[in-house]
């Protein structure tokens, strides 16, 4: 059986990876510049995080695996209990960092490290939202 709030975290993090492709693709030297352009990358970068954080937690709850004292602890027992593989939990728990430093820390948020995430890591976040997919179909 599908579960809703799974499936609507799953869209969440869809929808706002679509909208960061639609904002950096072909944009991507606008990053420095166009600062509607960057809010709006930030902003749904965020919405990613939170998505997926908000799903570890649910997942964690559902298993029973225990209580996490802080975000990124939830991935590590995903991880423990053998749900989520040791690299994307990383990357995930990675992503916590970043998430804690662009909401307390705005004013000295590395643009470097966000086209870094736009480049390299936001398969991350697609390999997740499969992985919940998988799982809810799984049961």
């Amino acid at each position: 059986m599908a579960d809703d709030i799974l499936l609507n975290k799953t869209a969440i993090i869809e929808r706002c990876l679509g909208r960061i492709d639609q904002e950096y693709k072909g944009h991507e030297q606008e990053l420095e510049t166009n600062f509607t352009r960057q809010d709006a990358i930030i902003l749904n970068l965020l919405r990613v995080c939170e998505a997926a954080i908000g799903a570890a937690m649910h997942i964690v709850r559902l298993r029973h695996l225990g209580v996490p004292q802080e975000s990124r602890e939830a991935f590590t027992m995903l991880c423990d209990a053998g749900i989520l593989n040791e690299q994307l939990a990383g990357h995930m728990r990675a992503m916590v960092g970043f998430r804690n430093i662009a909401i307390h820390n705005y004013q000295k948020l590395n643009l470097e490290i966000v086209r870094s995430i736009l480049d390299k890591r936001l398969d991350d976040f697609r390999q997740f939202a499969s992985f919940i997919l998988q799982m809810t179909s799984d049961e």
